[in-house]
């Protein structure tokens, strides 16, 4: 069904797997649809819990296609953004969670990046678009646009400082230095680092566990919650809260989760998307 990328559904877990290792899956237009269209399809699948992305081979995503990138800045071939940011037309204003890589946080399940191997480029906002991050030891990031004479792009300079502060955020967008995951996991970049060949297995595990005792719609309305209140104050945060208090102590999962407690037992709460939604 697809190109440039795979996708299945193992257990709980909705996987993709960008799938373009000769070029260190480097990011293309057709790998954006396709990506697209899979966190749509793994949303609508009730059997999914949390969608986890990661790369084939050596690398995550080392960014945009090197031979998009050469042509542009030869003259010889632009790009649907490239083409409409040169004529003026870029988007004045675009809404938080419709942006290039920003829908994966408006997508109610979690959005899990699995970074196996190199992140450069456009890969960076795109992987701190993911709920979560886990990554192998020895896998790098670098921002790269300061060396490509870019800037900041897709909402980095908003994504990048809400991770690790300004400081650091300059830091690694100036220099364009290399990290790799165990720097990135004491920086608070990546929840966790580990062994690469323990990170599919990882993600693996933690999806299960949110699906054996985490009530999805729970974990839609807080990350709802998460997001949103980003750009609010503590009291508007609160009072948004009573609001989906309201609503949760009305939900089936409620009384599952309580009663489950009480009862020493596994929980079973009802899986996204409703039925009937």
């Amino acid at each position: 069904m697809y190109e440039q990328i795979r996708y299945e559904v193992d257990g709980p877990m909705g996987l993709i797997t960008l799938h373009r290792p000769e070029a260190l899956n480097a990011w293309t237009d057709v790998m954006a649809r396709e990506v697209r269209d899979a966190v749509g399809r793994a949303a609508a699948d009730r059997d999914v819990v949390a969608i986890v992305i990661t790369g084939a081979g050596r690398g995550f995503c080392a960014g945009a296609d090197l031979g998009r990138l050469e042509d542009m800045a030869g003259g010889e071939r632009s790009s649907p953004l490239a083409e409409t940011l040169a004529r003026g037309d870029a988007p004045q204003e675009i809404g938080d969670f419709d942006g290039t890589f920003s829908y994966l946080m408006a997508t109610e399940k979690p959005v899990i990046a699995a970074i196996n191997g190199a992140v450069a480029g456009m890969a960076y906002p795109f992987v701190l678009c993911c709920d979560l991050r886990f990554m192998s030891d020895d896998a790098v990031m670098l921002t790269a646009f300061a060396q490509r004479g870019l800037v900041a792009e897709f909402g980095l300079s908003w994504l990048l400082p809400r991770q690790v502060g300004p400081a650091v955020a300059l830091d690694l967008l100036l220099s364009s230095r290399t990290i790799d995951g165990r720097e990135a996991a004491q920086l608070g970049l990546v929840n966790a680092s580990m062994p690469g060949d323990e990170l599919l297995d990882h993600c693996r595990a933690y999806v299960q566990r949110l699906a054996d005792t985490c009530s999805p719609a729970s974990m839609a309305v807080m990350k709802r919650q998460v997001y949103e209140q980003l750009h609010r104050g503590l009291g508007a945060a609160e009072g948004d809260a009573f609001v989906h208090m309201a609503e949760s102590f009305r939900r089936p999962d409620f009384t599952e989760g309580v009663m489950s407690f009480l009862e020493k037992r596994p929980p079973s709460f009802t899986r996204l998307p409703a039925e009937g939604s």
